[in-house]
């Protein structure tokens, strides 16, 4: 289990040492001397929490909070302000930027290693709460709240670099008469399988397999290309413990363009792919501008 990291940012190397002595023997410690590199540290490391100093080089510490605060990746970092101003408006104007707490200097180091331990078992107290509020409590993969949150994000972080994206629908077949022979405990069971086997595909730490409604889950795959999207979705026909259906799709995402636009492509696709045998994936690389179809027959003759 990993310990929790704490980023110091201070443009006085004598500063970082003294609060890192604080720290050091509780969680791993990252620093940096500017604002801009600050927030480039942030997102690299995956920090947990910010020590920033108000008075740096570049960007005030009122500044580097509102950047972290207006970007997703980091916007759940508890920033605690570490300064010499002491006066009132200083200190509200920190809050008012999203910090959450505020430590004049000289430091006093059992009160900085409280706050910070204070604040850490605050924000893991706010994760579990997102997660829970995040999965289906049936499957126990990611629900349909997620889902939109995740393909909202991918979608945006895949169009500013100029990443493919693909995404896929996937439908168990029969449901209904399955639930209805077996018995809805056995349809439950059923759900549960399909949900594992499809979170065994997405196994990349940016992928996402969520229960989109009902019978019917959705996979993401953020900077996934045709290639990678046509192996995954031969995996699915292969790997499924029961018969479903799939629609598939990849392109390059585009700012002009909603991301609600490839969920309704990759379901009228999975309506074809219902409507012309089940059992199968019908996918769209708009990249290359093909269209196939991906199933058991398909499979034996490559």
């Amino acid at each position: 289990m990993r310990r929790d990291r704490v980023l110091i940012v201070d443009d006085q190397p004598a500063n970082v040492r003294v609060i890192a002595e604080v720290v050091r023997d509780h969680y791993d410690v990252f620093f940096a001397t500017t604002g801009s590199k600050a927030i480039d540290v942030a997102v690299a490391n995956d920090v947990d929490l910010i020590l920033l100093d108000v008075v740096l080089p570049d960007l005030d510490g009122f500044e580097v909070c509102k950047r972290l605060k207006a970007d997703d990746r980091t916007r759940l970092i508890p920033v605690i302000f570490v300064t010499a101003r002491e006066e009132v408006r200083d200190e509200a104007r920190g809050f008012d930027a999203g910090g959450v707490d505020y430590i004049t200097k000289p430091i006093q180091p059992p009160v900085v290693l409280a706050r910070v331990r204070t604040h850490l078992e605050l924000k893991h107290a706010r994760d579990l709460l997102e997660s829970l509020a995040s999965i289906d409590g049936l499957t126990g993969i990611a629900n349909r709240r997620r889902f939109d949150s995740c393909l909202e994000k991918e979608w945006k972080r895949c169009a500013r670099s100029n990443a493919p994206f693909s995404l896929a629908l996937v439908d168990v077949d029969h449901f209904k008469q399955y639930n209805d022979t077996h018995g809805h405990a056995k349809g439950d069971e059923c759900l549960r399988s399909v949900a594992q086997a499809l979170a065994n595909i997405a196994r990349r730490p940016a992928d996402l397999a969520a229960r989109y409604g009902g019978e019917e889950f959705g996979l993401i795959f953020p900077e996934t290309e045709a290639d990678g999207m046509r192996r995954l979705m031969r995996n699915l026909v292969e790997q499924m413990p029961v018969r479903v259906s799939a629609g598939a799709v990849t392109l390059f995402p585009s700012n002009h363009q909603s991301p609600s636009s490839i969920v309704a492509t990759a379901d009228e696709l999975l309506y074809h792919a219902k409507a012309n045998g089940r059992g199968h994936v019908r996918y769209a690389d708009f990249i290359h501008g093909a269209r196939e179809r991906i199933d058991a027959e398909s499979l034996e003759r490559a």
